[in-house]
């Protein structure tokens, strides 16, 4: 696996709605694209904050490129909105492992229809879906929401805040 030097930069942190994010200087953003190898969709990465390490997704929203800092990122680094912080980033090759719930799986497979549907989902609800369920502790609970993510799934209900359409 090919080891990718860090970028440094320094940015203003700003908001977008509620989201805290900061833009990557244009030579930045295209050294880590050249990394990536691509120029559209997400790019995963390592990033230092002030010297502290998390990975994040790169996105690009409305038309630019923008790096979302979470609560955690900057309380670590005791940054806010409107600081300026200093950066190091770079292309994070690793997959992303999403968890996996076997009890959801094995549902999937007894009921075709719902299956289906499920496949249909954008990966994100699909990983939103696995994920929740994976994480809840109880049997019981895991068996409820099964059910409850199936039923949503055939258009019979709600499921994580959703309606069916």
């Amino acid at each position: 696996m090919e080891n990718f030097p860090y970028l440094p930069f320094s940015a203003k942190i700003e908001i977008i709605g509620i989201n805290p994010f900061v833009f990557l200087p244009t030579p930045v953003l295209h050294k880590l694209m050249l990394q990536a190898g691509i120029d559209k969709g997400k790019i995963r990465v390592c990033l230092k904050i002030e010297g502290f390490e998390f990975t994040q997704t790169l996105v690009k929203y409305s038309g630019h490129w923008r790096l979302y800092l979470n609560t955690p990122m900057r309380l670590k680094a005791k940054k806010e909105v409107g600081d300026q912080a200093n950066f190091e980033i770079k292309f994070n090759p690793e997959e992303k492992v999403h968890p996996e719930s076997p009890e959801l799986k094995k549902a999937l497979t007894l009921n075709k229809e719902a299956k289906v549907k499920f496949q249909s989902l954008s990966p994100s609800l699909q990983n939103e879906i696995m994920r929740y369920i994976s994480g809840l502790k109880s049997e019981k609970t895991k068996e409820e929401n099964v059910g409850r993510a199936i039923q949503y799934l055939l258009g019979k209900g709600k499921f994580l805040g959703r309606k069916t359409k």
